[in-house]
């Protein structure tokens, strides 16, 4: 059966609040959870930003579902802070936690006072602190002289198994170098062209484990709501990658993405009423994302108002996503 996850945003509601949905979500029906890792929202309008290994701990300890998270080690955070906390959540919930690791963005990083480094650079920061990491996570005492600075570090609480290193990837060249090191692929897009190109790449360099996406989506009660949904929480999704990683503050992230027009918005969050006829539509295009070569579907509500999709909306929409990913896992099977 196809696995659908919940995203928790961090950025758009307060920890508290972000806890509640969690746990509404595991009770309609996901499969699992996942969630970003961020010192600022991407615009004023989201207004939040808790700490989310501290509420992993009380997330995880609320459910009994899995639940992932974006991990950039390398400036804001230290590796070995890093897999210190991995080590934590994963002795504590066994199997059931995974990091995504990322080359992170200044939104988040600029806090450091650090310069920024260009992103092969960061790229290469990221595969150093994944060694450093990996080394620590199976038990070693590492030092290490690079990039990163590390000195005859080791953890001495460490989980049973084995922990799970995801990499995130916005781009083919991202995912086709994760290949060599990750434990799976995580990225996020609404058109299946950019998604599929960035997944086949991973595949194609011999990537292994799970390969999710994440996917924006507002779902109101028209298109006209949903909409105004977006622009009010997503409107810096016009701003993509590579500019979207070099942008320090939430109000220039808003500055960049000016008035949008309704087209540019619905390129970047899938819109759709909750008519019958909106979810149907609205479910088609996520299995056709799926079909593009992912395991694992994790769809972002955009609305702070999480309450009025975790009900009736989210339960009519994984019914008919489950309907149509079962048809194409049953068409898959039959070639």
């Amino acid at each position: 059966m196809a696995f659908i996850g919940y995203h928790a945003s961090h950025e758009q509601l307060a920890p508290s609040a972000l806890l509640e949905a969690v746990i509404a979500a595991e009770r309609i029906g996901f499969d699992g959870a996942f969630s970003a890792d961020h010192i600022s929202p991407w615009t004023p309008q989201q207004g939040h930003s808790g700490n989310v290994i501290a509420w992993l701990g009380a997330a995880l300890a609320s459910t009994r579902f899995p639940i992932g998270s974006v991990a950039t080690p390398g400036q804001l955070h230290h590796p070995v802070l890093s897999a210190h906390a991995i080590a934590t959540l994963s002795e504590m919930f066994p199997g059931r936690y995974f990091a995504a690791l990322g080359s992170g963005e200044l939104l988040n990083e600029h806090v450091t006072g650090d310069p920024w480094p260009a992103k092969d650079e960061r790229t290469a920061r990221l595969g150093e602190c994944v060694e450093v990491m990996r080394g620590l996570l199976a038990g070693e005492t590492v030092t290490h002289e690079g990039r990163v600075r590390v000195h005859e570090a080791r953890l001495w609480s460490l989980p049973a198994g084995p922990t799970t290193l995801m990499a995130t990837a916005a781009s083919p060249e991202t995912a086709r170098w994760a290949a060599g090191w990750a434990d799976g692929l995580v990225t996020v897009g609404t058109e299946r062209e950019q998604v599929a190109e960035i997944v086949d790449a991973y595949l194609d360099a011999g990537g292994l484990g799970p390969t999710c996406l994440q996917v924006h989506i507002s779902l109101a009660g028209s298109v006209a709501e949903a909409v105004a949904v977006a622009r009010d929480q997503w409107i810096h999704g016009v701003v993509t990658p590579p500019e979207a990683w070099d942008i320090a503050q939430p109000e220039e992230f808003a500055a960049r993405a000016g008035d949008a027009t309704d087209a540019e918005l619905a390129e970047h969050v899938m819109i759709a009423d909750d008519s019958d006829e909106g979810i149907a539509a609205l479910a088609d295009r996520l299995a056709d994302l799926v079909d593009a070569g992912f395991d694992r579907l994790y769809i972002h509500e955009i609305a702070q108002d999480q309450r009025a999709f975790l009900g009736e909306r989210a339960t009519r929409l994984l019914a008919a996503l489950r309907d149509r990913l079962g048809e194409a896992s049953a068409t898959g099977a039959s070639r």
